[in-house]
């Protein structure tokens, strides 16, 4: 028979084992002291067959950047069931207990990675980010001189290392940057433990985690995470470059920053594969071809207290909108509310006025960080307009200028 409970820290190892297999990577002689650390025994909830571990879901306890905000939420994570045991509603039952507490604990929303995109839309998860990919050949794509003005760049200076020789600075840059991203994540020390992590199993063939950072004098204005991967054919140096996250505070940083990693002596291709939608590389190279872009999905957001998540973010233009939101799975959280925002300020408040658009929780968790527009959910028939113009009135409000970005698997 299957229960259900919290996890305690004696749980990790048969925790750790149900996730690597379920995600079919082979767990042997490793270690994970920082997966560990990081481990939330009492926001796990396990499914339990005997002594067995047969299910889990975890969440961690972070903050997400929202459009002109920052708020705490549940970072949902390693959600596995084994094998022998799929197609009991095990997974529901976890899901389902996991956004309660989520809610109970006053966090506005759950957000998580998904490794199959087409489970969590039932759970009332809207896709609120993508991400953009590129795999750039370094000889043919080339920062277009005329596109920026390459007097910017004097006075500043670049420095490259092991990545944990700048983990000072790096933590710095990104604690200015994390505030004006949505989708970036808080990162307290055990987080920078794990992002700079440098086990042999984590470099897939590459080398260790290297760091650039540009300054200019004794201020550090971005840095860049990369690897090599040294690789020769018969045609001679046939080396990559794996780009794992560039924050710039100044554009004349990030284009120095991309120089230098388009420029590595012995390299031919350069790869990120979680770059934003609104990468500025796109804009600055001679050829966007060149640049191999791929889209994929990125953060998958799910609102669980839809007045304290809409007042928490911030609107570019005025907004004063009554929205209808349906939840199946969670039939409180939904409701009628008034939503009026500002670049400044925002309320959200349930009402008994008559709506002007009728939406479910998971269309307003993919509006949310500003990824989607009002427009295209509803050409998709996911939004209804209730009110002649209400589409057209409410649709920028939800805009943001930056386009949300998960920079980080968790």
């Amino acid at each position: 028979m299957v229960t259900f409970r919290a996890a305690t820290a004696a749980d990790f190892d048969d925790v750790n084992r149900l996730i690597q297999r379920s995600f079919l990577n082979d767990d042997g002689g490793r270690e994970w002291d920082e997966e560990r650390a990081l481990f939330e025994p009492e926001r796990a909830v396990l499914a339990v067959d005997g002594d067995r571990v047969v299910g889990h879901v975890g969440t961690y306890t972070r903050e997400l950047s929202v459009p002109g905000g920052v708020l705490p939420a549940g970072f949902v994570t390693a959600v596995a069931v084994a094998g022998t045991h799929r197609r009991r509603g095990l997974a529901s039952t976890m899901l389902t207990r996991q956004l309660t507490d989520i809610r109970e604990r006053g966090e506005a929303l759950a957000v998580l990675w998904a490794s199959e995109g087409g489970i969590y839309g039932r759970y009332g998860y809207g896709m609120a980010s993508r991400r953009l990919s590129f795999e750039i050949d370094r000889r043919e794509a080339r920062l277009d001189g005329a596109k920026f003005d390459k007097a910017r760049l004097d006075g500043l200076s670049l420095l490259a290392g092991p990545a944990a020789d700048f983990r000072s600075e790096i933590g710095i840059v990104y604690e200015q940057q994390r505030p004006l991203r949505p989708g970036f994540a808080s990162r307290d020390a055990r987080w920078w433990d794990y992002r700079l992590a440098d086990q042999a199993w984590h470099r897939g063939g590459a080398g260790p985690i290297q760091a650039v950072l540009c300054r200019d004098g004794d201020t550090v204005l971005g840095y860049a995470l990369y690897r090599f991967r040294s690789q020769w054919n018969d045609s001679g140096p046939n080396g990559q470059v794996s780009v794992m996250e560039t924050v710039a505070v100044t554009p004349a940083a990030y284009t120095a920053l991309w120089e230098f990693l388009l420029n590595v002596d012995l390299t031919r291709t350069v790869g990120l594969w979680l770059g934003a939608v609104d990468e500025p590389l796109q804009y600055l190279t001679n050829d966007p071809r060149r640049l191999g872009m791929r889209l994929g999905d990125g953060l998958w957001v799910r609102l669980v207290d839809i007045p304290a998540a809409l007042s928490a973010r911030r609107y570019p233009v005025d907004v004063d909108v009554v929205l209808e939101i349906t939840d199946d799975l969670l039939p409180d959280s939904g409701g009628v509310f008034r939503l009026r925002g500002n670049p400044d300020t925002a309320t959200c408040e349930p009402t008994t006025d008559t709506p002007h658009l009728r939406l479910d929780t998971a269309t307003l968790s993919a509006l949310y960080l500003g990824g989607n527009t009002l427009g295209a959910l509803s050409a998709a028939g996911r939004v209804e307009e209730l009110h002649p113009g209400a589409l057209t009135t409410t649709d920028p409000a939800l805009s943001w200028p930056r386009a949300p970005h998960g920079l980080e698997i968790f």
